[in-house]
């Protein structure tokens, strides 16, 4: 049996019913809003090591010009427009690695932790952590890529209390030199050397010193890559023929210091 329903006799249908008796229960359903994000981690293997990558939310920089400078403004402005991204506001994705050797859980990097110098978006990590089912307290090594504030200043809470209580922890002794020193630093960078002092100190017994070439944990080396900070440092990570470099702030921008390195 066939039936020969026409657009006329829908519409008619429609209209005896009443659009309410049309739209039935769906009329009535009113979902609560969720008002939340999707977690903020990402997880892969390499080799038989298993990394999540975490986020300590965006850092924003304003204005490129001034931080950006290598390139005229115009043609900066035009790399970020041509890849629709807004022209007067650098925004930064902020993420560490955490290696899973099956030995030892390696974090690397802490973010900016409770200092609100980049805005209130930043932060994230213990978050990211929770939602990746990673336990601060399971972490056995914390390593440092470099002194800068977005970097180590989530070793500590707002009231100074050891995040990650059974790690030790791992940096350049240049940077740390540096960045717990007011006059290396200077005046201006204040803010980053009280970040520095806040949560590198309470750990100072902890602290080890890498040197560049260093395998400073198994499958874990370090590279010296100074210019970004004294002693800023990259990361190659092997495991089972495969490997993976964290390359930190060398490169901390998508478009502008993939393009223009300089």
């Amino acid at each position: 049996m066939t039936l020969d329903v026409s657009r006329r006799s829908l519409l008619a249908l429609g209209a005896g019913l009443g659009t309410s008796a049309m739209m039935g229960d769906m009329a009535l359903a009113k979902a609560p809003k969720v008002g939340t994000q999707a977690q903020y981690f990402y997880r892969f293997n390499v080799g038989d090591a298993e990394v999540t990558v975490v986020s300590d939310g965006q850092l924003v920089l304003g204005d490129p010009k001034g931080t950006f400078t290598g390139v005229p403004d115009d043609e900066l402005r035009k790399m970020l427009s041509d890849n629709f991204l807004a022209t007067n506001n650098i925004v930064l994705e902020q993420n560490s690695p955490i290696v899973n050797t099956g030995d030892k859980l390696v974090l690397f990097d802490t973010g900016m932790g409770s200092a609100q110098g980049f805005g209130p978006a930043t932060g994230r990590q213990q978050k990211s952590l929770k939602e990746a089912g990673i336990k601060p307290e399971d972490v056995d090594a914390v390593v440092f890529s470099h002194g800068h504030i977005d970097h180590i200043g989530g070793v500590v809470d707002a009231n100074d209390k050891v995040l990650f209580p059974n790690a030790q922890y791992y940096i350049a002794e240049s940077d740390f030199d540096y960045w717990t020193n007011y006059d290396k630093a200077g005046p201006q960078l204040k803010a980053f050397v009280d970040q520095a002092r806040k949560n590198l100190l309470p750990v100072r017994d902890r602290l080890v010193f890498y040197k560049d070439d260093q395998e400073i944990l198994p499958g874990i080396h370090a590279l010296s890559a100074p210019g970004h900070t004294v002693g800023h440092t990259i990361f190659v990570i092997s495991s089972g023929g495969k490997s993976f470099a964290y390359t930190a702030d060398l490169t901390h921008h998508p478009i502008l210091l993939m393009e223009k390195p300089r």
